[in-house]
């Protein structure tokens, strides 16, 4: 019977009152809390503050940006804008190429329709899938969907090279 009894009853905790208090205490403040910051006074009061801050650290935003941009061109290294740049630049080339590339297929398609070349070696000029210089992804895609292969960058609108 002794056993039975040491094994139904948990050993006294001390801290548990302890435990309990914190945790009253805990939800009071959650409680508490909650309700202040849902109100209009502290959308305010938090707003003035943000713009204090953004106010004050404009300046010193600045001062790091062109020092910045004074030590990347001591390093010889290009500004965030000079890559941005250079990545439309590119997008905007590589389209073309893609649109050269659709124009050729439509010109190799009208003087060969029957799919065969005149000559073997205009064939291997003209036709983009057997050549060994092709990135795998143009030449892993069907001749239809090549304009979109391989692109990376979203079109956003006409840049200083586009027409």
């Amino acid at each position: 019977m002794k056993e039975t009894q040491e094994k139904t009853s948990k050993p006294a905790d001390p801290l548990e009152p302890f435990r309990a208090m914190r945790d009253a205490y805990l939800d009071a403040m959650a409680k508490t809390v909650v309700e202040a910051v849902n109100t209009e006074g502290y959308a305010q009061a938090t707003g003035a503050l943000l713009d204090g801050y953004l106010t004050a650290s404009g300046p010193w935003r600045e001062a790091v940006e062109k020092s910045m941009l004074q030590a990347l061109q001591q390093f010889s290294l290009p500004s965030r804008q000079e890559v941005a740049a250079l990545a439309e630049r590119f997008t905007n080339m590589e389209m073309r190429l893609d649109d050269m590339d659709a124009k050729l297929d439509v010109i190799h398609r009208l003087l060969h329709p029957d799919g065969t070349a005149a000559n073997s070696e205009a064939d291997e000029r003209t036709e983009p899938h057997t050549s060994p210089t092709r990135t795998a992804g143009a030449r892993a895609t069907a001749p239809g969907n090549r304009r979109t292969a391989g692109r990376r960058f979203v079109r956003r609108g006409k840049g200083p090279t586009q027409r």
